[in-house]
């Protein structure tokens, strides 16, 4: 794997911190357009989009923090809090980042009398493709969020069932490339939802569908990842999906026969 790329001085750069700055480049720009589409006021995708920022990395390092707590070889939850933990440029858990950004992007939204709806439909797509270009950085640095043996392999070389933060390749273990899996999902569900978000009815309905997307992908994928199981045969992580899905489901339930005229009349104006 290769978690530095190359060195500029004394500056290091990391492959998932340039993924990671390559993913919010483009979902900038992508949110940017999205919020010209909807007659909103370009400017404030840049205040939504360093939220975005600030909140994914401070959620996910507690998630990461929290699920090693839980679920890695024991110690007490302050010794997480180390230097090299909280300022390394892996342990990230992408499931804490997206609910950190959004509780700080409405509490945004709020104060500045936006429809959160609105706002995070037009989000939906570039988050999607967001993820899968994140995903590449997980690959390259070797963080951990590899999948499980394609023989069969068993553990026992690891000397644990579940170690986060090593690549088994180190013993010649062909697993499954489980985040360019993610990618290429990702870079599918983003061309759905982008060929579906003129199709919609009302604000908030893309944003459903994402979340049905997004946890159906994530899933499916956790069944060949190397992570622990929490209840019966599920992880940490397809709880999560599975609440997405459900939370996708009920809100496209519940709205089935809601129509916004203003969103209509945006998709179907020819430009």
């Amino acid at each position: 794997m290769y978690p530095d790329l190359f060195k500029i001085g004394p500056v290091t750069v990391h492959s998932y911190g340039l993924m990671l700055g390559i993913a919010f480049l483009i979902g900038s720009t992508l949110f940017s357009r999205e919020l010209k589409r909807f007659k909103l006021d370009e400017n404030i995708g840049v205040a939504i989009t360093f939220l975005a920022i600030i909140g994914g990395l401070v959620g996910s390092k507690l998630f990461y923090i929290i699920e090693e707590w839980n679920f890695g070889q024991g110690g007490a939850f302050l010794s997480f809090f180390t230097t090299d933990t909280l300022f390394s440029p892996s342990g990230l858990t992408f499931y804490g980042g997206l609910i950190v950004a959004f509780l700080m992007i409405y509490i945004y939204c709020k104060y500045k009398k936006l429809s959160i709806l609105q706002i995070i439909d037009a989000m939906a797509p570039a988050t999607m493709l967001c993820y899968g270009i994140a995903r590449v950085g997980c690959h390259l640095s070797g963080d951990g969020c590899y999948g499980l043996p394609v023989n069969n392999t068993p553990f026992e070389f690891l000397g644990y069932s579940y170690v986060k933060g090593i690549v088994p390749t180190h013993a010649g273990v062909l697993v499954h490339p489980t985040p360019l899996y993610e990618l290429v999902a990702s870079v599918i569900i983003f061309f759905i939802l982008m060929s579906m978000r003129k199709k919609m009815k009302y604000y908030g309905q893309l944003f459903f569908i994402y979340l049905i997307f997004s946890g159906t992908e994530r899933l499916i994928v956790e069944f060949i990842r190397l992570n622990p199981k929490v209840i019966f045969i599920f992880t940490q992580a397809q709880l999560i999906s599975i609440g997405m899905i459900v939370i996708g489901l009920a809100f496209l339930m519940l709205f089935r026969n809601k129509t916004d005229e203003n969103l209509i009349s945006i998709n179907t104006t020819k430009k």
